[in-house]
């Protein structure tokens, strides 16, 4: 995750999502508020998140209150989910600031919260879910687990690389690139990662999938290695270049991109066994001028679409032909977890008031159906359903 732009809450970031039980997706939550509203109550709340973002000890309750939608979600192994909060200083770029995160168990209810003071400028800190709960991905206060419970522990971050296993999860891709392991609970970097590749993933059987750019002016290709085995490779068309990768079971996707932005995609459905182009498929590629998304769900299909914009949603797990999603309203961040779809409306100006529809939504169908997730207290949580059809 990156540093946050001088916005209300602070850009919203693309958060890993591992698989939840339904009960927590009929039962999560999201900072609540009123939508809009006269100009009186747009004074008591901007007069309310000053408060907040000024108390040296804010309470959880109250920054996610301020804050209105999460700023990310993810999800641990048993269905748990952490949901993080962001509340800046809309004024500046500098200034106080707090944020908080929230763990609601697997029935929906909330198990631990947490708030603090920060700065405007601070890095916000990301998590990834794991086997037993969350971790922090490394930055200046170094890596943390948080346990289903909210307990934290120690995670050691080494600089020996290690080559992933089975059930380690990629915590971060880019300098420095770390893997982590929760058997022992530490994060290194992933050993054998070719010296020319440029993109990675890790799949949850440990292959690592990178992409490689070669000095020589050679076409990008694919490779992917277990164990320290090169298991195959798989050159990207030699007029593109690769500007993303996702990996999932046997499913793995390269984004082909040209100078004037992506315009289809490298697939395989079969572990490498096979790759095909995808350079129509529903998807109007040119259209697609914002910050590329790209994931693949539990059941092999992949999500595409654009940060802040419109997203498609392939037919089935042959990935050949995509359609395009219908949502509540334009989603700032969109995510996957198993085979449900998060999206989060939220301001992408700085404001004091929430924006219409701001919110979790989530869909559990494929995106037919969305419903809008809402925090009752800090005790424990419900649900405000508004389905679109």
């Amino acid at each position: 995750m990156t540093g946050v732009p001088a916005r209300r809450k602070g850009r919203a970031w693309r958060a890993a999502v591992g698989p939840v039980a339904l009960a927590v997706a009929a039962a999560m939550l999201s900072g609540c508020g009123a939508e809009g509203g006269d100009d009186s109550a747009s004074g008591d709340r901007e007069a309310r998140y000053r408060r907040v973002i000024e108390d040296p000890h804010p309470s959880p309750a109250d920054v996610i209150e301020a804050a209105g939608a999460p700023s990310g979600v993810v999800g641990a192994d048993d269905g748990s989910l952490l949901l993080t909060y962001d509340a800046t200083n809309v004024e500046d770029d500098e200034g106080p600031a707090a944020t908080a995160w929230r763990i609601v168990g697997p029935d929906g209810r909330t198990v631990a919260e947490h708030a603090e003071h920060a700065d405007a400028e601070d890095v916000r800190p990301a998590f990834r879910g794991v086997s037993g709960g969350f971790v922090q991905v490394p930055g200046d206060r170094g890596a943390f687990l948080l346990d289903v419970r909210g307990e934290r522990h120690d995670v050691t971050v080494t600089d020996t690389p290690s080559r992933p296993r089975s059930g380690d999860v990629l915590l971060s891709e880019r300098e420095p690139a770390l893997v982590y392991r929760p058997a022992t609970r530490t994060a290194a970097p992933p050993a054998g990662l070719p010296e020319e590749a440029v993109d990675f993933a890790v799949d949850e059987r440990g292959t690592v999938w990178s992409v490689e750019q070669s000095l020589s002016g050679e076409p990008y290709r694919v490779v992917w290695q277990r164990d320290g085995r090169t298991l195959g490779s798989e050159p990207v068309p030699k007029a593109y270049g690769a500007a993303d990768l996702a990996a999932r079971g046997d499913t793995a996707a390269v984004a082909l991109d040209l100078d004037e932005g992506v315009r289809g995609l490298l697939v395989t459905s079969d572990g490498g066994a096979h790759w095909r182009t995808v350079l129509a498929g529903g998807i109007p590629w040119k259209e697609l001028t914002g910050l590329f998304v790209l994931e693949v769900l539990a059941d092999g299909r992949l999500l595409v679409g654009e940060e802040g914009g419109r997203y498609w949603l392939a037919d089935d797990p042959a990935n050949s032909a995509f359609h395009e999603l219908t949502t509540p309203a334009t989603f700032t961040s969109f995510t996957v977890g198993g085979t449900t779809l998060y999206g989060i409306v939220d301001a992408t100006t700085a404001t004091y008031d929430l924006v219409r529809h701001e919110g979790l939504w989530i869909s559990d169908d494929g995106g037919r159906a969305w419903r809008r997730a809402a925090g009752f207290g800090t005790a424990g949580v419900g649900v405000r359903s508004r389905v679109f059809w």
